[in-house]
């Protein structure tokens, strides 16, 4: 589904990123784990059309994508849930999860309402709520929610964790194990590692702009290199 090859991408001529290659398959779930500063946010702002590779190449379903507007990237079904949520703190819930649906599945837009309710009852509970009183943990899953207004065929998730309680993490990591069961391919990209491991079938470590590790989760979890490549020590 998403076929990343030899990416280099980064900010005012400087690379961030230095030759990353990944996929995703249909229906898979990839964790992408690394430490703050290795180049996890340039990696999804390239895959998202807001940041213009250097070279390289993206392809989505087959068709290159690397330099084609975010509108157009987000049209074609690859929706990324922004690293601290981006939400609009003055509308309420409701208004900010059909925001969600402007591009893409906007006939859809009162089903998907009903499903996106289904998945985070809390949401409902708070639809005329403005969306600036909800806690930490109701406003992530409020920017999740809005990326599944639009009918995604592969959610990028930017550190949904950040922030969060043990206790509202675990609760996170389960209702993305239930979005992913029930259609769209998932790119999880965190730093915490445990748990991305446990939700992944596959998972890559950046560091310093390179993929230093790759491979199915469960061999991950029970490579001695890990910690060393993730900490960077």
């Amino acid at each position: 589904m998403l076929e990343v090859r030899d990416l280099v991408a980064g900010y005012g001529g400087v690379p961030i990123l230095r030759g990353v290659s990944l996929e995703v398959g249909a229906r898979e779930v990839v964790a992408v784990l690394g430490a703050n500063g290795v180049g996890k946010t340039t990696l999804n702002k390239a895959l998202s059309g807001l940041v213009r590779p250097m070279s390289g190449e993206i392809r989505f379903e087959g068709r290159r994508i690397d330099g084609a507007s975010a509108a157009s990237i987000v049209a074609a079904g690859l929706i990324h849930v922004p690293e601290g949520r981006k939400i609009f703190p003055n509308l309420s819930v409701r208004e900010n999860l059909e925001l969600g649906s402007y591009r893409r599945a906007k006939p859809n837009r009162a089903a998907n309402l009903d499903r996106v309710f289904a998945t985070f009852p809390r949401l409902k509970e708070r639809e005329r709520q403005f969306a600036g009183t909800l806690s930490g943990g109701e406003q992530q899953m409020l920017a999740i929610g809005r990326g599944l207004m639009g009918e995604p065929r592969l959610v990028i998730l930017d550190e949904p964790s950040l922030g969060l309680s043990p206790l509202l993490v675990e609760e996170l990591f389960t209702l993305i194990r239930r979005i992913a069961a029930d259609g769209p391919a998932v790119m999880l990209v965190e730093q915490n590692v445990v748990q991305s491991l446990e939700l992944a079938g596959r998972a890559y470590v950046i560091e310093n702009g390179h993929v230093v590790m790759e491979g199915p989760a469960e061999r991950l979890k029970g490579d001695a290199a890990l910690e060393k490549a993730y900490l960077g020590l």
